[in-house]
């Protein structure tokens, strides 16, 4: 294994360089420089990527790539990072899709250039920094930090009623991280008292003994901060908001990055950390989570603009992931508990990359198409296929995948949930089986609306295709769909080690 810091690099390089392009690039006219530059880095950071997987064990569960040393001496507090096979897709997917992000906007950003790319490689880094965290309190820090920049890109770049938006997202995004502090300080007095050890590691926590009185309410601190992320019905009201007002690259990273967070959170800390807790309120979770796969679906359905529908589109297919998480609850304690548990949980996390791709393709589709008519209204379009027959082939390649098309990655995170729940609950299982035809159903129709029929609107007739920067985006986001769709072994290999051992960590009683 390779002596150097990789985690660091990956997460400082691109702060480092967006605090520089912040400073120095405001007051300059060099916007060719700035772009080059964040590009470069973002290449930099896929690269740093590509040699943690050429030197990654994917037979180890045991976190790899750590570096642990002592920050706060008298907290107790570290600067402890490691990855294994739960983490470290997440952090490819976030250095992907930041990448994309760039590309897709290397020509249509002309104004504030200098701010735009440097709050996403700074949040780009905070992002990686969460997914890489050991230390409790350094994963607070990266979680609460990263909600800065998005709140300026949505405040600064977004919509007509971007205020009310960026408000409403920090409000409930920051009401979930107080509960987060809370719990993590109460673990940090738990473990302080029971063995004077002052620590704040996220693996003592892993291994700590507590009441089930403590699990009952450290799972509703934990429940109640991730749920937001995720986010969970009833608390996912922020993000349609959101979407709405954010700009292209802002809805690309929020849907494809920032809604992951949340579902990490519940594997990270949730689940080892209070499985008994887990048990008592499991059916609570899986029943929003079924209320979020179904009714979302039907709210998605009556929605008039694209951005909207996608949003509600979001809410629904991170209800699998919920889903996934929590049905190993609900198996009997039997030989086959640890195979289907996996198949949950790997199902949760294939669901969570794969709608990283295909949620963020769908919102670049839709801001290409706002970008040449500056509207996201349904009803304004037809007929965008006679004009741009290149875009509607990509389109209908990510709203087949969002649909859950066999040979798409969609499919594969949602099949293994719902083998998964079949094994347990055959009704939850049908239920879940029907909405993924309400997803192909709002999915398709907007699809048909904007795509065929008559050209309405006379500003689409001069419609020019994908220009070189566009293609390059969509077909790289083709590519990635189609190929974990037709061949998901290789993240389901890198994932298994940590998942099963995640798995015999909520097997074991903490009480």
């Amino acid at each position: 294994m390779l002596k150097v810091p990789l985690l660091s690099y990956i997460i400082w390089l691109p702060v480092i360089v967006g605090f520089f392009i912040l400073v120095f690039g405001v007051k300059s006219n060099k916007e060719g420089f700035i772009k080059s530059l964040s590009l470069a880095t973002s290449f930099i950071c896929l690269y740093l990527c590509y040699l943690i997987y050429a030197n990654f064990s994917f037979t180890s569960w045991e976190m790899q790539f750590v570096e642990n040393k002592l920050w706060l001496p008298h907290m107790g507090i570290y600067y402890h990072l490691g990855i294994d096979g739960i983490s470290y897709p997440l952090i490819v997917l976030n250095c992907f899709m930041t990448l994309i992000v760039f590309i897709s906007s290397y020509r249509t950003i002309k104004e504030n250039v200098a701010q735009y790319f440097s709050y996403f490689l700074i949040m780009q880094g905070l992002v990686c920094g969460v997914f890489s965290a050991l230390d409790s309190i350094l994963f607070y820090i990266f979680f609460e930090a990263m909600l800065i920049p998005m709140f300026l890109i949505i405040g600064i770049w977004g919509g007509i009623n971007r205020i009310y938006a960026t408000l409403k997202f920090f409000i409930y995004t920051f009401f979930g991280s107080i509960f987060l502090l809370i719990s993590l300080i109460y673990l940090h007095y738990v473990v302080f008292f029971d063995s004077g050890d002052l620590t704040f590691s996220v693996e003592k926590f892993h291994t700590m003994y507590l009441s089930v009185e403590q699990q009952k309410w450290l799972f509703w601190g934990f429940l109640i901060a991730f749920a937001v992320k995720v986010p969970m019905f009833p608390v996912h009201t922020w993000l349609p908001d959101a979407h709405v007002q954010a700009p292209t690259g802002g809805s690309v990273i929020l849907a494809a990055i920032t809604l992951k967070i949340g579902g990490y959170g519940i594997l990270r800390f949730l689940l080892p950390i209070v499985p008994d807790g887990c048990i008592v309120f499991s059916n609570v979770v899986i029943f929003l989570s079924m209320v979020a796969i179904s009714y979302i679906g039907f709210v998605a359905i009556i929605q008039e603009d694209m951005k909207k529908l996608v949003a509600y589109s979001s809410v629904s297919h991170m209800g699998f992931v919920t889903l996934g998480a929590f049905i190993l609850f609900s198996f009997n304690y039997d030989s086959t508990y640890v195979q289907n548990a996996i198949m949950g949980i790997e199902g949760a996390i294939v669901q969570m990359v794969s709608h990283g791709f295909i949620s963020g393709a769908l919102f670049m589709c839709v801001g290409i198409l706002y970008d040449r008519l500056h509207t996201k209204l349904i009803s304004k379009y037809g007929g965008v296929a006679n004009k741009m027959p290149v875009f509607a082939t990509c389109f209908m390649i990510f709203a087949m995948a969002n649909s859950g098309l066999p040979g798409t990655s969609g499919f594969v995170g949602e099949l293994l949930i719902v083998l998964a729940v079949f094994k347990v609950h055959f009704v939850y299982s049908l239920l879940a089986g029907l909405t993924l035809i309400l997803g192909a159903t709002y999915t398709l129709w907007m699809y048909k609306r904007v795509m065929f029929g008559h050209i309405k609107n006379i500003s689409i007739s001069v419609f020019e295709d994908l220009d070189v920067f566009e293609k390059i985006s969509l077909f790289l986001l083709v590519i990635v769909v189609i190929f974990f769709g037709v061949w998901p072994a290789p993240l389901l290999n890198e994932m298994h080690s940590s998942v099963e051992h995640l798995v015999h960590q909520v097997m074991q009683s903490k009480v």
